[in-house]
């Protein structure tokens, strides 16, 4: 026995209580004896590289060329999106994958290159492969983008699945971002970040890492252009980067550097080439377009672990009500279940849970609910009964099923690497939907299983269907909530066909946009908590997930007013927009922080309620195009440096640049302003970029400016749709989009396209249509005009 494992256990069982403390210790016991037994032994090991190269084969888009120790395939896609895959790896089966992969492009050729190596020639990159299995990728114009390496395998002597190590080189000037939700970032500086999804079990600031999401998926911004970079394996592993340094050493540039290792799976990779929109519009066209939530869930959520009872919910949005607030969503969190058991309601705290959601919606809010993957076993719970029926929980090497330990106590967990499974799952929510529920809410689901020690989640050597092809955790953990959401999503949309799924993962993988969206998980109250919840957001969105948000206020403390207003008004501007907090943090209405602090949060919830049509449009582009809400400042100009290291203001589409306050007691704050005219959305003064610029925050609002001639699409006073334009520039021209969409179902409206320009002494707003300019049907407001 360990030592240092008796100790926590013992600390755990005197902290956690007697029954749940035994539990998790007898867990982390079951846990390392399974994998004792049930997982292969590492033993001796053998270095590969490719080789020398012997020949190659064209073939559709590419072809293959062979080493003598491996063959690299390389294919081409219409779209521009490179694959390659080491030892006969191919772009399938995928789970990041939206349907069958991309079409090989035609006009791609394989070539002789220089020096006995070949090179793939298509129209917007070169692919060159050495005569040793290095692999550069270059723009049309010959400039280098990435350089990887020979990669390198270590095979077990005695067979078994081999564990790799990848090297990569980009330019010096290169910054790196993405790998799913960091909270140090959304810039990704020097160190190493692994690739494991992970509950920390605790609330996490800045300094903690991994956490819930962590994809392969890399967006590389330099002076030379950008590319995203996906590795498509599920396996543990790490990434190690280091920024190059310009002129270091002797004169000459020190490249930056990219090490991936993996535990296992295929050495298979896509890279996509261009300017951060057509990127990631070619990502979006290989995993799947984003799924596009109904229009209330862009309005504002109230969340709380334990509100308890039907009375307290009714005295929330009461207060709500009364006090003139907008609310669109109330979450009910685990104690709503019968004894935290999925699935089920807590009869006598809510007795009448479909009349409540139904008194709910008839003044606009929807109920959402919590859903976990975790089943208590026990005979008699109706979801444990049906999983063993259908066969659908995990289970190991022998058979037996697989327990763990979360809030109803021990537990099984269903296999959604299984079609039969997810099937069985996404039924089981036509009781959510009987009871009013409108949302869904997945939480622990990396999957966590409480443990004394050691990891908290499934034993690896748990076994999975992977969708018949069987393997164990190791491969199926980082996708495990990825088939969760599937299950769910196709299971809402057979039950509920009329209606968008309205769905948020705490966990997921590459892909997971396709089913819904994410938040930020248990961030810490705190100020480190609250801009580690800007980077959380925009690291997903260049990673293909576009709708996310944090908890507003963080999840376990008491925020101050001050701390809690500015997480607000920064909320208010991203796409979820929700308040949450667990069961002992303070609370999080508005009204409990004080008068002032009620006013200044009531002009936030106006002004995001009067930007819904905008955040709308942004949701049907982000679906049409992959192009997230929330954008660094770079997304439009990635070659001007400066803005590639502003990690503290976004972005929120085209025409609307937020600057929010991360600072204690900060009443100014600057902010670098990307090129063109600028004007303060409530002042109206004029600001010029490029240049920084040192702007007022009072606490009554964080700092947002307009670009100039940008058409933003907004709820009137009368709640119809409006048009507000701001002045372009003399001698410029400017414009927007605007969706008319009413907010559910599944037709997609036209996108409207407006323009503005001057004429004479007048602004004028023109639609764009393909007959002609017309005149707008909705009222417009032109802005600017009188700016200082």
């Amino acid at each position: 026995m360990d030592g240092r494992d008796l100790v926590r256990s013992v600390k755990t069982v005197g902290s956690t209580g007697a029954a749940q403390g035994l539990r998790t210790v007898r867990a982390a016991w079951r846990r390392r004896r399974a994998d004792a037994t049930g997982l292969p032994r590492r033993g001796a090991e053998r270095a590969r590289v490719p080789g020398p190269v012997q020949g190659a084969e064209p073939g559709p888009g590419g072809g293959v060329i062979r080493f003598t120790r491996s063959e690299l395939r390389i294919t081409v896609a219409v779209s521009g999106a490179v694959f390659w895959g080491w030892d006969g790896a191919g772009p399938e089966p995928s789970y990041a994958l939206a349907g069958h992969g991309p079409e090989p492009d035609p006009r791609a050729v394989l070539e002789p290159d220089k020096d006995g190596g070949w090179r793939v020639v298509a129209e917007r990159v070169t692919v060159v492969v050495s005569r040793h299995g290095a692999v550069e990728v270059r723009t049309p114009g010959g400039v280098i983008l990435r350089r990887d390496l020979p990669p390198r395998w270590w095979e077990p002597v005695d067979g078994g699945g081999a564990r790799w190590m990848q090297r990569s080189e980009v330019a010096a000037d290169a910054r790196f971002f993405g790998l799913g939700g960091r909270a140090a970032g959304p810039r990704l500086r020097d160190g190493t970040y692994r690739l494991w999804n992970t509950d920390p079990g605790h609330a996490f600031t800045p300094g903690d890492d991994p956490l819930y999401i962590t994809m392969p998926v890399q967006m590389v911004v330099s002076d030379a252009g950008t590319h995203l970079v996906f590795h498509d394996t599920s396996w543990d592993g790490t990434v190690n980067l280091r920024e190059g340094e310009e002129g270091a050493g002797s004169g000459h540039d020190r490249a930056g550097t990219c090490e991936l290792r993996m535990d296992g799976g295929p050495l298979r990779c896509w890279l996509m080439v261009g300017t951060p929109a057509r990127v990631l519009h070619a990502w979006a066209s290989l995993t799947g377009a984003p799924a596009l939530p109904p229009a209330w869930a862009l309005g504002h959520h109230h969340a709380r672990w334990g509100f308890g009872s039907e009375q307290e919910v009714r005295r929330i949005v009461a207060g709500y009500q009364e006090r003139g607030l907008p609310l669109d969503a109330v979450h009910l969190d685990i104690d709503h279940y019968d004894a935290h058991q999925v699935f089920t309601v807590d009869r006598e705290r809510f007795p009448k849970l479909p009349v409540l959601a139904e008194e709910l919606r008839r003044d606009g809010i929807r109920l959402v609910s919590i859903v976990d993957p975790a089943v208590k076993a026990e005979p008699g719970n109706a979801v444990y009964d049906g999983g063993l029926a259908e066969d659908a929980f995990v289970r190991d090497g022998s058979g037996r099923l697989v327990r763990g330990v979360v809030w109803p106590g021990e537990s099984v967990y269903p296999d959604f690497t299984h079609a039969r499974v997810r099937e069985w799952w996404g039924g089981l929510y036509e009781e959510r939907l009987a009871q009013g529920f409108a949302g869904f809410w997945h939480d622990m689901n990396e999957p966590t299983s409480f443990t004394a020690f050691g990891e908290s989640t499934l034993p690896r050597s748990a076994r999975h269907s992977l969708e018949g092809r069987g393997g164990d955790h190791r491969e199926a953990h980082n996708v495990y909530a990825l088939g969760m959401a599937r299950a769910a999503y196709e299971g809402l949309r057979e039950r509920d066909p009329q209606e968008r799924p309205f769905l948020f993962s705490r966990s997921g993988w590459a892909g997971m946009q396709r089913y819904g969206g994410t938040w930020s998980g248990d961030v810490a109250t705190g100020w480190p908590g609250l801009r580690a919840s800007l980077s959380l957001v925009m690291g997903l969105g260049l990673c293909g997930v576009p709708y996310s948000g944090p908890d507003v206020g963080g999840f376990d403390g008491s925020p101050s007013p001050e701390l809690y207003l500015r997480w607000f008004q920064l909320g208010a501007y991203l796409p979820l927009f929700r308040t949450h907090a667990s069961l002992r943090a303070g609370r999080r209405e508005p009204w409990e922080f004080g008068d002032d602090v009620l006013e200044h949060a009531r002009a936030a919830l106006v002004e995001r309620r009067r930007l819904l049509p905008y955040f709308m449009t942004l949701a049907l582009l982000a679906r049409r195009t992959g192009a997230p809400y929330v954008r660094p400042l770079w997304w439009a100009a990635p070659e001007d440096r400066a803005l590639r290291d502003c990690e503290d203001a976004f972005m929120l589409g085209d025409c609307l640049l937020v600057a929010p306050v991360l600072d204690h007691g900060a009443d100014h704050r600057a902010v670098q302003l990307p090129r063109g005219r600028w004007y303060d959305t409530v002042t109206e003064e004029v600001h010029e970029g490029p240049a920084q610029v040192l702007l007022d925050a009072p606490l009554s609002r964080i700092p947002v400016l307009a670009r100039a001639g940008a058409v933003v699409p907004v709820r009137g006073d009368d709640g119809g749709l409006e048009l507000e334009a701001w002045a372009p520039a003399r001698g410029r021209v400017g414009g927007g989009l605007a969706v008319p969409d009413r907010g559910d179902g599944w037709d997609e409206p036209e996108l409207e396209r407006y323009v503005t320009r001057w004429e004479g002494q007048h602004v004028v707003v023109r639609r764009d249509g393909e007959g002609g300019a017309g005149t707008p049907e909705y009222p417009v407001r032109v802005r600017g005009l009188g700016a200082r």
